[in-house]
This record gives structure tokens, C-alpha cells and sequence, in this order.
């Protein structure tokens, strides 16, 4: 899966995340349920989601550097490297709730996209829930300017990192076997501080 390692090691490593936990969406989950934070980060939704009771929590990253980061402000997480992405040395089924915040847009190109999926799919046990959220394609001048890649969405940031915007089609499209269960509309600032819409989906495996 293409993603910039250096860049998450680097420059990315001091980065403040901004997407929000539901809490609502939540609400009828088993506080001892299995959940997984991939693309976790810090662990700051992790360290969110301690605080309100759960107690089996993993987080897992590709970036080493924001993994030191994360076990240096929350000693208490378990976190661990995602050494080949995106796959995670962890048993199929092994989580009741995995997070995706921010991360189909570190992930420029379809078929990683598809290829993340396909590991989510496998990690999440059947009836799980999956709770997305990502980045929308922005009306503004400045991001339609820079839409350039391919596919459209597709651009570098100024100090360097590769992302990409979405389609609230694309990001649904994405989960065909899985069912929506719930979806809002925020806006979050994006990872350098500009107002950013972006798109929340509640999404239950079948069974």
C-alpha cells in the first residue's frame, strides 16, 4: 500500500488530528468491547474513548515516530506499528469495533483503498461496527486548484504530504457489503488549520 512512511515519520509525526469521536454512536457498545483504532495516530480518539469507560482498546500506525508520540502522552495505550500495510498480524475477527479517522485520505489510489478494506473486513468480526470518517472534496478555489491527480481529489499538501479528497459516493461506495446504519456532515480544521467539511459513516458488518 502506498503511503509516504517518511512523510508520517517526519513532518506528519507533529501533526494535531481533529476528527471527532461520535460518542452517540457508541452509546449501545459493551464497554469491554474489542476496538480497534487503525490509523490511530497518537491514540488521541483511543485516549478519548478510555476516558469514557472502554477498556479494550488497540491502536495501530504506520508511523513509528506517532506511535512513540502517542506511548509517550498515554503510557496506559496499547499501540503497535503497522510493519506491512495494510495488513496487521492480528486474527480475523478480532475486533467488535474498528475506527478509521483521516486515513482513506493518506491513501491516494483506489486499489489501496480496496486492499485497506479488504484487511478491515477481515480484522472486524461479523455484526461489527465500522465508524468512518474522512475528508470530503472541497468547493473552494484554493482546493479546486490544486485537484490535479489522478483521480480527482489528489493533491500535495505544502510541506509535502500526499492526500486526497472524496466523493461522499466514493467513501460509501467503498463498504457495498456493509450496512449504514448512520452518517453526518462535519467540519473539522483540517491537518494544517484550514476549515475542512468531511464525512461520518456508522457502518454495520452483515452477519
Amino acid at each position: 500500500m502506498a503511503i509516504d512512511r517518511r512523510y508520517w515519520n517526519t513532518t506528519g509525526a507533529a501533526k494535531t488530528f481533529t476528527h471527532p469521536v461520535h460518542r452517540e454512536w457508541l452509546a449501545g457498545v459493551d464497554r469491554d468491547a474489542r476496538i480497534l483504532d487503525y490509523g490511530c495516530g497518537y491514540g488521541r480518539t483511543m485516549a478519548e474513548l478510555a476516558d469514557h469507560g472502554f477498556t479494550d482498546l488497540t491502536g495501530a500506525d504506520i508511523s513509528a515516530a506517532l506511535i512513540a508520540r502517542g506511548r509517550d502522552q498515554h503510557p496506559g495505550l496499547r499501540l503497535t506499528v503497522i510493519e506491512y500495510p495494510p495488513v496487521l498480524g492480528l486474527p480475523a475477527a478480532g475486533f467488535d469495533v474498528i475506527l478509521l479517522f483521516a486515513v482513506l485520505t493518506c491513501v491516494p489510489a483506489d486499489a489501496d483503498q480496496r486492499a485497506l478494506v479488504t484487511e478491515l473486513d477481515r480484522l472486524l468480526a461479523p455484526g461489527g461496527l465500522l465508524c468512518v470518517s474522512d475528508v470530503l472534496l472541497q468547493p473552494d478555489e484554493r482546493n479546486r486548484r490544486r485537484y490535479t491527480g489522478d483521480p480527482y481529489g489528489v493533491f500535495t499538501t505544502g510541506d509535502g504530504a500526499t492526500c486526497r479528497h472524496h466523493s461522499a459516493g466514493h467513501l460509501r461506495g467503498l463498504f457495498p457489503e456493509y450496512d449504514l446504519e448512520a452518517e453526518r456532515h462535519i467540519a473539522v480544521p483540517s491537518m494544517n488549520g484550514h476549515p475542512t467539511g468531511a464525512l461520518q459513516l456508522l457502518l454495520r458488518k452483515q452477519w
